[in-house]
Order: structure tokens, then C-alpha cells, then sequence
């Protein structure tokens, strides 16, 4: 890292802290030929390959806006969107992967939507699972409406909690 101030090649990393928000690195440093200290902040870049094959960084407010299109009309609020994107963005960071193509954003996007609320998750799903016909929907409320099941018999009822 070059000195802002001398332009030195070699500065020395005086502490180290991870941000607030816990995705970049705040570091204090300091230049051994002037002395002079300043800070740097460090962030692992992702970037997202579109379908037309340009690079472009990733963005919560793109994969917020992307879903709000889906939520149209359903009791989600905006709150409950930030977090859907943020734990979308952690799943993906969490691959560890400095590149990411826009359809696995997409796909990566369905199990918190899901979780937010079915009705969002199903008309993004048929975007993103390519839905071609009635019988897809079907299909996937059918799976729905089994997996709900299953969920709801595998959870405790107050008569069978302790």
C-alpha cells in the first residue's frame, strides 16, 4: 500500500477492525519514511455475470427491487426485504466465490423469499425456474402444500411440548 502523502511503497498495518455492517476491514496505517498514519478500507469484491456475459458488482438494492416486483400486493415491508437481501448476499459470499452468475443470484434468492412469504416466492420462482405452463405452478403449490405438511407434523403441539 503506498503512502498517500510520500507515495512510499511499504506502510505498516497499526490495527485492524472489521466494520459495523462485518463485510470490509477498517486498517489504520502508517508510513515508516514520514510517520504520517491513515486508514484504509478493504472489501472482497463480487461481482455478477450478467446473462449477456458483462461483469458488473453485485447490489442489494438490485436483488431488493427484483423481488419487490414479486411482493407487489402482499404484506412484505421493506425492512423485511433489506434482510432478505442481505442474507442472500451472505449465502453467496459464503461459496466464496469473487464471481457469481445473475441466474444463481436469482436461484439463491427463492429459500428466504420462501420463507417470507409463498405467494412472492412462487411468481419468482416461475422466472427463475423457468415455469412454462399451468402445470409447473401446480407442481410447485403441490410441493408446497407437502412440505407444509410435514413441517407442521414434525413440530411439537402444546400438548406434546414439555
Amino acid at each position: 500500500m503506498h503512502c498517500p502523502f510520500c507515495r512510499n511503497p511499504d506502510t505498516r498495518v497499526v490495527d485492524s477492525r472489521v466494520s459495523d455492517d462485518g463485510l470490509s476491514i477498517r486498517r489504520r496505517r502508517q508510513c515508516p519514511n514520514c510517520n504520517r498514519r491513515f486508514s484504509t478500507t478493504e472489501t472482497a469484491s463480487l461481482n455478477v455475470i450478467k446473462r449477456n456475459g458483462v461483469l458488473e458488482p453485485f447490489s442489494r438494492d438490485k436483488v431488493v427491487s427484483g423481488v419487490r416486483k414479486a411482493c407487489q400486493g402482499r404484506p412484505v415491508t421493506d425492512t423485511d426485504l433489506a434482510v432478505l437481501a442481505q442474507r442472500v448476499e451472505e449465502s453467496i459470499r459464503a461459496t466464496g466465490a469473487s464471481q457469481i452468475d445473475a441466474n444463481e443470484i436469482g436461484l439463491s434468492i427463492l429459500p428466504p423469499l420462501r420463507e417470507l412469504d409463498e405467494v412472492a416466492y412462487l411468481r419468482f420462482a416461475s422466472v427463475y425456474q423457468g415455469f412454462e405452463s399451468l402445470d409447473d405452478f401446480e407442481e410447485a403449490i403441490t410441493l408446497l402444500r407437502v412440505e407444509n405438511a410435514a413441517s407442521r407434523e414434525a413440530r411439537p403441539t402444546d400438548e406434546q411440548a414439555p
